[in-house]
């Protein structure tokens, strides 16, 4: 079987699937549990940033990694351009573009005043289907904008 041959509420839910993985990762990273991202991907999923040459390789690796996240960080990703594409019934890709906003040592409950983006970029996702269900396979971070993550000094006013 071929995508061609997907019925189209087959294929529209099999990509859905795929952006809804794409909106829970960076929901996680920012508003859950960083190290539960690592249950989004298969289970030898990879996460890599070639530019810095990190790549992180497994369920246990990458609960590690995001779980390492600093615990005073603030963090907010905007995602758009999801475009996602059936490779097989089974395997899709999916490119996101994405700004994140970013500042370590913040204090729950304090304002922080808006920085500019730390990185702006897109992520070249892959997707496979294991036993009906929809997860990463890989992810890989381009940067076409970075710079250093903000270090606040102490509480802020706006």
């Amino acid at each position: 079987m071929t995508t061609g041959d997907l019925d189209p509420l087959e294929r529209f839910l099999a990509e859905r699937a795929c952006e809804r993985l794409i909106l829970e990762l960076v929901r996680r990273l920012d508003l859950g549990e960083p190290s539960a991202v690592a249950d989004l991907f298969t289970p030898d999923g990879v996460w890599e940033w070639p530019c810095d040459k990190r790549r992180i390789v497994g369920r246990q690796a990458l609960r590690a990694y995001f779980g390492s996240r600093p615990v005073d960080r603030l963090s907010r990703r905007m995602c758009t351009n999801v475009l996602v594409t059936l490779d097989s019934p089974d395997t899709a890709a999916a490119t996101t573009y994405f700004a994140t906003y970013r500042v370590d040592g913040h204090t729950e409950g304090t304002l922080v005043a808006p920085p500019l983006p730390a990185n702006v970029g897109h992520y070249a996702d892959t997707f496979r289907r294991i036993d009906g269900t929809w997860l990463l396979a890989t992810r890989t971070l381009f940067l076409a904008f970075g710079g250093p993550t903000e270090r606040l000094d102490g509480p802020r006013r706006t």
